[in-house]
Protein backbone atom coordinates (compact mmCIF):
# COMPACT_ATOMS: atom_id res chain seq x y z
CA UNK A 1 0.00 0.00 0.00
CA UNK A 2 1.52 3.06 -1.15
CA UNK A 3 1.29 6.63 1.54
CA UNK A 4 -1.81 8.13 0.01
CA UNK A 5 -3.54 5.12 0.15
CA UNK A 6 -2.66 4.25 3.72
CA UNK A 7 -3.65 8.22 4.88
CA UNK A 8 -6.80 7.41 2.91
CA UNK A 9 -7.56 4.19 4.94
CA UNK A 10 -6.46 5.76 8.48
CA UNK A 11 -8.71 8.78 7.49
CA UNK A 12 -11.86 6.36 7.07
CA UNK A 13 -11.15 5.44 10.71
CA UNK A 14 -10.20 8.73 11.98
CA UNK A 15 -14.13 9.89 10.73
CA UNK A 16 -15.46 6.61 11.86
CA UNK A 17 -14.23 7.07 15.38
CA UNK A 18 -14.99 10.51 15.22
CA UNK A 19 -18.67 10.15 14.86
CA UNK A 20 -18.42 7.21 17.64
CA UNK A 21 -16.29 10.09 19.95
CA UNK A 22 -19.28 12.23 19.48
CA UNK A 23 -22.20 10.38 19.50
CA UNK A 24 -21.34 8.84 23.04
CA UNK A 25 -20.79 12.29 24.17
CA UNK A 26 -23.85 14.14 23.47
CA UNK A 27 -25.61 11.06 25.07
CA UNK A 28 -23.39 11.36 28.02
CA UNK A 29 -24.67 15.17 27.62
CA UNK A 30 -28.13 13.99 27.76
CA UNK A 31 -28.19 11.48 30.72
CA UNK A 32 -26.03 13.86 32.71
CA UNK A 33 -22.68 13.12 33.48
CA UNK A 34 -23.25 12.54 37.41
CA UNK A 35 -26.01 9.31 36.58
CA UNK A 36 -24.27 5.10 35.85
CA UNK A 37 -25.08 6.13 32.23
CA UNK A 38 -23.73 9.48 31.89
CA UNK A 39 -20.72 8.64 32.90
CA UNK A 40 -19.87 5.50 31.32
CA UNK A 41 -21.36 7.12 27.95
CA UNK A 42 -18.63 9.85 29.23
CA UNK A 43 -15.82 7.05 29.75
CA UNK A 44 -16.30 5.34 26.44
CA UNK A 45 -16.14 8.67 24.22
CA UNK A 46 -12.47 9.56 25.92
CA UNK A 47 -11.20 6.41 24.86
CA UNK A 48 -12.84 7.10 21.18
CA UNK A 49 -11.02 10.30 21.53
CA UNK A 50 -7.89 8.61 21.68
CA UNK A 51 -8.66 6.66 19.04
CA UNK A 52 -8.39 9.75 17.02
CA UNK A 53 -5.34 10.78 18.85
CA UNK A 54 -3.63 8.09 17.72
CA UNK A 55 -5.00 7.94 14.44
CA UNK A 56 -4.62 11.91 13.91
CA UNK A 57 -0.62 11.86 14.69
CA UNK A 58 -0.03 8.55 12.29
CA UNK A 59 -1.88 10.77 9.02
CA UNK A 60 0.34 14.25 10.07
CA UNK A 61 3.25 11.68 10.75
CA UNK A 62 2.90 10.55 7.18
CA UNK A 63 2.53 14.27 5.58
CA UNK A 64 -1.10 13.76 5.51
CA UNK A 65 -4.04 15.73 6.71
CA UNK A 66 -6.56 14.78 9.02
CA UNK A 67 -10.35 14.55 7.85
CA UNK A 68 -12.59 15.65 10.86
CA UNK A 69 -15.51 15.29 8.39
CA UNK A 70 -17.39 12.54 11.21
CA UNK A 71 -18.24 9.41 9.47
CA UNK A 72 -21.60 7.84 9.77
CA UNK A 73 -23.32 6.43 12.63
CA UNK A 74 -26.09 4.37 11.98
CA UNK A 75 -28.11 5.26 15.30
CA UNK A 76 -31.37 3.50 16.05
CA UNK A 77 -33.20 6.64 18.11
CA UNK A 78 -36.31 5.04 18.85
CA UNK A 79 -35.47 4.27 22.66
CA UNK A 80 -32.41 3.60 24.92
CA UNK A 81 -32.65 -0.17 24.24
CA UNK A 82 -32.06 0.46 20.21
CA UNK A 83 -29.45 3.80 20.89
CA UNK A 84 -27.40 1.18 22.85
CA UNK A 85 -28.15 -1.67 20.22
CA UNK A 86 -26.89 0.73 17.79
CA UNK A 87 -23.39 0.68 19.59
CA UNK A 88 -23.26 -2.40 20.63
CA UNK A 89 -23.18 -3.34 16.43
CA UNK A 90 -21.26 -0.74 15.43
CA UNK A 91 -18.21 -2.21 17.89
CA UNK A 92 -18.34 -5.27 16.88
CA UNK A 93 -18.14 -4.49 12.99
CA UNK A 94 -15.06 -2.50 13.55
CA UNK A 95 -13.29 -5.53 15.45
CA UNK A 96 -12.72 -7.63 12.33
CA UNK A 97 -12.43 -4.46 10.01
CA UNK A 98 -9.44 -3.29 12.06
CA UNK A 99 -7.68 -6.65 12.55
CA UNK A 100 -8.32 -6.60 8.97
CA UNK A 101 -6.33 -3.66 8.01
CA UNK A 102 -3.80 -4.19 10.59
CA UNK A 103 -2.81 -8.08 9.18
CA UNK A 104 -2.41 -6.35 5.77
CA UNK A 105 -0.08 -3.66 7.53
CA UNK A 106 3.78 -3.83 7.21
CA UNK A 107 4.23 -0.52 9.27
CA UNK A 108 4.41 -2.17 13.18
CA UNK A 109 3.61 0.82 14.83
CA UNK A 110 0.57 1.36 12.84
CA UNK A 111 -0.66 -2.66 13.04
CA UNK A 112 0.10 -1.86 16.87
CA UNK A 113 -2.27 0.63 16.63
CA UNK A 114 -5.31 -0.85 14.05
CA UNK A 115 -5.30 -4.13 16.45
CA UNK A 116 -5.65 -2.29 19.63
CA UNK A 117 -8.20 -0.06 17.87
CA UNK A 118 -10.03 -3.61 17.30
CA UNK A 119 -9.37 -4.94 21.01
CA UNK A 120 -10.66 -2.29 22.59
CA UNK A 121 -13.56 -1.92 20.02
CA UNK A 122 -14.51 -4.85 21.68
CA UNK A 123 -14.19 -3.97 25.26
CA UNK A 124 -16.46 -1.23 24.45
CA UNK A 125 -19.02 -3.45 22.91
CA UNK A 126 -19.17 -5.57 25.97
CA UNK A 127 -19.45 -2.54 28.32
CA UNK A 128 -22.65 -1.42 25.96
CA UNK A 129 -24.10 -4.97 26.46
CA UNK A 130 -23.52 -4.48 30.25
CA UNK A 131 -25.27 -0.89 30.52
CA UNK A 132 -28.06 -2.14 28.00
CA UNK A 133 -28.75 -5.51 30.66
CA UNK A 134 -28.86 -3.24 33.75
CA UNK A 135 -31.83 -1.07 32.66
CA UNK A 136 -35.11 -2.02 33.85
CA UNK A 137 -37.87 -2.34 31.31
CA UNK A 138 -39.47 0.70 31.72
CA UNK A 139 -35.89 2.60 31.30
CA UNK A 140 -35.04 0.18 27.95
CA UNK A 141 -38.18 1.70 26.42
CA UNK A 142 -37.75 5.48 27.30
CA UNK A 143 -35.61 7.85 26.15
CA UNK A 144 -33.07 10.85 27.79
CA UNK A 145 -35.25 13.73 28.50
CA UNK A 146 -34.91 17.48 29.43
CA UNK A 147 -36.93 20.03 30.66
CA UNK A 148 -37.24 22.54 28.22
CA UNK A 149 -37.08 25.76 30.18
CA UNK A 150 -34.47 27.56 28.23
CA UNK A 151 -35.38 30.60 26.49
CA UNK A 152 -35.10 29.72 22.72
CA UNK A 153 -32.73 32.99 21.81
CA UNK A 154 -30.73 31.62 24.66
CA UNK A 155 -30.30 28.05 23.67
CA UNK A 156 -29.12 29.53 20.22
CA UNK A 157 -26.45 31.72 21.93
CA UNK A 158 -25.37 28.12 23.50
CA UNK A 159 -25.20 26.00 20.44
CA UNK A 160 -23.50 29.02 18.55
CA UNK A 161 -21.18 28.64 21.29
CA UNK A 162 -20.36 25.17 21.56
CA UNK A 163 -20.06 24.87 18.01
CA UNK A 164 -17.31 27.97 18.11
CA UNK A 165 -15.47 25.80 20.74
CA UNK A 166 -16.05 22.26 19.38
CA UNK A 167 -13.93 23.96 15.95
CA UNK A 168 -11.27 25.59 18.71
CA UNK A 169 -11.18 22.70 19.91
CA UNK A 170 -10.38 20.93 16.66
CA UNK A 171 -8.19 23.21 15.60
CA UNK A 172 -5.75 22.48 18.22
CA UNK A 173 -5.83 19.18 17.71
CA UNK A 174 -4.64 19.71 14.06
CA UNK A 175 -1.75 21.73 15.49
CA UNK A 176 -0.99 19.24 17.70
CA UNK A 177 -0.20 16.58 15.80
CA UNK A 178 1.17 18.57 12.56
CA UNK A 179 4.08 20.50 14.18
CA UNK A 180 5.26 17.39 16.35
CA UNK A 181 8.54 17.81 15.29
CA UNK A 182 9.09 21.31 16.83
CA UNK A 183 9.95 20.64 20.37
CA UNK A 184 7.31 20.23 23.03
CA UNK A 185 4.90 22.42 20.91
CA UNK A 186 2.55 19.98 19.59
CA UNK A 187 2.17 18.50 23.47
CA UNK A 188 1.63 22.19 24.23
CA UNK A 189 -0.98 22.82 21.68
CA UNK A 190 -2.93 19.10 23.04
CA UNK A 191 -3.04 20.44 26.36
CA UNK A 192 -5.13 23.37 25.43
CA UNK A 193 -7.03 21.33 23.20
CA UNK A 194 -7.89 18.97 25.96
CA UNK A 195 -8.43 22.06 27.99
CA UNK A 196 -10.78 23.20 25.85
CA UNK A 197 -12.96 19.84 25.99
CA UNK A 198 -14.60 21.54 29.37
CA UNK A 199 -14.88 24.55 27.81
CA UNK A 200 -17.61 22.12 25.21
CA UNK A 201 -18.86 20.85 28.34
CA UNK A 202 -20.26 24.18 29.58
CA UNK A 203 -22.74 24.59 26.88
CA UNK A 204 -23.34 21.01 25.79
CA UNK A 205 -24.45 20.17 28.84
CA UNK A 206 -26.63 23.03 29.54
CA UNK A 207 -28.32 22.05 25.73
CA UNK A 208 -28.36 18.55 26.40
CA UNK A 209 -30.09 19.05 30.25
CA UNK A 210 -32.73 21.02 28.84
CA UNK A 211 -34.00 18.46 26.39
CA UNK A 212 -32.02 19.33 22.57
CA UNK A 213 -29.43 17.82 20.98
CA UNK A 214 -26.22 19.64 21.40
CA UNK A 215 -24.81 20.96 17.60
CA UNK A 216 -21.77 19.66 17.12
CA UNK A 217 -21.26 21.69 13.67
CA UNK A 218 -18.03 21.14 11.59
CA UNK A 219 -16.25 24.19 9.86
CA UNK A 220 -13.50 25.02 8.12
CA UNK A 221 -10.40 23.64 9.64
CA UNK A 222 -7.45 25.83 8.88
CA UNK A 223 -4.64 24.27 7.19
CA UNK A 224 -1.64 26.14 7.74
CA UNK A 225 1.86 24.74 7.46
CA UNK A 226 3.98 27.20 9.06
CA UNK A 227 3.86 27.16 13.04
CA UNK A 228 4.18 31.01 13.09
CA UNK A 229 0.80 31.20 11.28
CA UNK A 230 -1.04 28.48 13.14
CA UNK A 231 -0.29 30.40 16.10
CA UNK A 232 -1.43 33.42 14.91
CA UNK A 233 -5.00 31.84 14.01
CA UNK A 234 -4.72 29.65 17.56
CA UNK A 235 -4.66 33.30 19.28
CA UNK A 236 -7.06 35.06 17.53
CA UNK A 237 -9.51 32.16 18.04
CA UNK A 238 -8.96 32.29 21.82
CA UNK A 239 -9.10 36.31 21.86
CA UNK A 240 -12.33 36.16 20.23
CA UNK A 241 -14.05 33.09 22.25
CA UNK A 242 -12.56 34.94 25.55
CA UNK A 243 -13.88 38.26 24.04
CA UNK A 244 -17.38 36.75 23.58
CA UNK A 245 -17.15 34.82 26.85
CA UNK A 246 -16.67 37.80 28.59
CA UNK A 247 -19.93 39.30 27.16
CA UNK A 248 -21.78 36.39 27.62
CA UNK A 249 -21.56 35.99 31.36
CA UNK A 250 -23.40 39.47 31.65
CA UNK A 251 -26.42 38.52 29.40
CA UNK A 252 -28.86 38.13 31.98
CA UNK A 253 -30.37 34.86 31.01
CA UNK A 254 -26.85 33.47 31.39
CA UNK A 255 -26.42 35.40 34.57
CA UNK A 256 -29.31 34.03 36.36
CA UNK A 257 -28.00 29.95 36.02
CA UNK A 258 -25.22 29.98 38.66
CA UNK A 259 -23.93 26.72 37.27
CA UNK A 260 -22.85 28.31 34.25
CA UNK A 261 -21.86 31.02 35.58
CA UNK A 262 -19.24 29.04 37.74
CA UNK A 263 -18.21 27.10 34.75
CA UNK A 264 -18.04 30.50 33.02
CA UNK A 265 -15.70 32.08 35.05
CA UNK A 266 -13.16 29.23 35.24
CA UNK A 267 -13.35 28.78 31.27
CA UNK A 268 -12.82 32.62 30.86
CA UNK A 269 -9.65 32.32 33.03
CA UNK A 270 -8.52 29.69 30.96
CA UNK A 271 -8.90 31.30 27.75
CA UNK A 272 -6.60 34.32 29.29
CA UNK A 273 -3.77 31.88 30.21
CA UNK A 274 -4.22 29.87 26.99
CA UNK A 275 -3.72 33.00 24.67
CA UNK A 276 -0.72 34.60 27.02
CA UNK A 277 0.79 31.07 26.84
CA UNK A 278 0.49 31.32 23.00
CA UNK A 279 1.65 35.08 22.82
CA UNK A 280 5.01 33.48 24.49
CA UNK A 281 5.48 30.90 22.13
CA UNK A 282 4.99 33.64 18.94
CA UNK A 283 7.72 35.70 20.71
CA UNK A 284 10.38 32.86 20.71
CA UNK A 285 9.70 32.14 17.15
CA UNK A 286 10.48 35.87 16.11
Amino acid sequence: MNKEALIKMLNRDFRDEHAATLQYLIHAYQEGEDTVMGASLLSRSREEMWHMHWLGMIICQLGGEPDFRPGPYPLDPTSRETILQSYIEYEEKLIPHYNSEADGMKNAHIRRVLQREAWESAIHARRFQRLLDKLSKKEKKALPAGDHELPEEFMKKLQKELAAKYNEMLQHLRMSWTFQKPGMRGWNLMDQAIEKMKHIALFAEAVAEDGIVPGFKLRKIDRSAAIGVALEKALGDVEKSLSRHTKLAKDNEFAAHGGLVMKMDLTTQQEAYQADEIRDWLKKKK
